[in-house]
């Protein structure tokens, strides 16, 4: 009788390592397909923007890394970052994060400390490489 205890109870403990195993990987399946949503809109998976870039000789990945360099670069002690098209109010104005969206528009997010907001910048890449930025729309997330 002992032994009928201890198998159900080694049955049931199954059951539950085998339940929650199955929700482990109905998360982990759910985790992939909302990265793949959130790089839907990436120059890295936009094939149409690769081949653009491809067609002009431009190397996509390594034109990525140019423009997060150009914009970071341009967060200089002292002054607020040109490219956030308002200025600092507790602080300067420091872009942080960057996404290259496809083969002309990128995001960005901003700070000076303590106000932060995204901006909405266009480029274009010149026939020498060159990458010229155009601010085009920003805003500021309201301090609650």
């Amino acid at each position: 009788m002992n032994d009928k205890r201890i198998l159900d109870s080694k049955e049931e403990r199954i059951e539950n390592l085998e339940n929650k195993l199955s929700e482990v990987e109905a998360e982990v399946e759910n985790a992939k397909l909302t990265d793949d949503n959130e790089d839907y809109f990436s120059l890295k998976n936009n094939e149409d923007a690769i081949t653009y870039f491809e067609n002009k000789g431009i190397n996509s990945e390594e034109l990525i890394l140019r423009i997060e360099d150009e914009i970071i670069s341009n967060n200089k002690a002292g002054e607020d970052n040109p490219l956030v098209p308002m200025d600092g109010m507790e602080g300067n104005m420091r872009i942080n994060k960057i996404k290259v969206l496809n083969h002309k528009w990128i995001i960005a997010d901003f700070t000076d400390g303590t106000y932060w907001g995204e901006v909405f910048l266009s480029y274009q890449v010149s026939e020498d490489g060159a990458i010229e930025f155009f601010s085009e729309k920003s805003f500021i997330y309201p301090q609650y």
